[in-house]
């Protein structure tokens, strides 16, 4: 039988997610992995069976790995800010 993980280990996940969701430099993509990171942890925080908590929780890790590297390249290759987002002033 597996043995779910602790309470203490998914927030912290979820944590480091929402962190690293919250560091694209993109409007949309930053928006889009907010709300994603958000249903995916409402669905773990409902899951009740711990076998399939443990999966959710170890795809939730791989997912956590995939997502670091992409906000990178984000951050590397991000273009202007959008109309929507907040602008900070020109200094000239």
């Amino acid at each position: 039988m597996a043995t779910p993980p602790a309470r203490k280990a998914i927030l912290d996940l979820y944590a480091s997610t929402l962190r690293t969701s919250k560091s694209f430099s993109s409007y949309n993509f930053r928006t889009y992995f907010v709300r994603r990171t958000e249903d995916t942890f409402r669905g773990i925080q409902a899951e009740q069976d711990p076998i399939k908590l443990s999966h959710a929780y170890n795809e939730a890790v791989k997912e956590l790995s995939v997502l670091k590297r992409c906000a990178v390249m984000n951050q590397l290759y991000g273009g202007a800010r959008l109309a929507v987002e907040e602008q900070s002033e020109v200094r000239t």
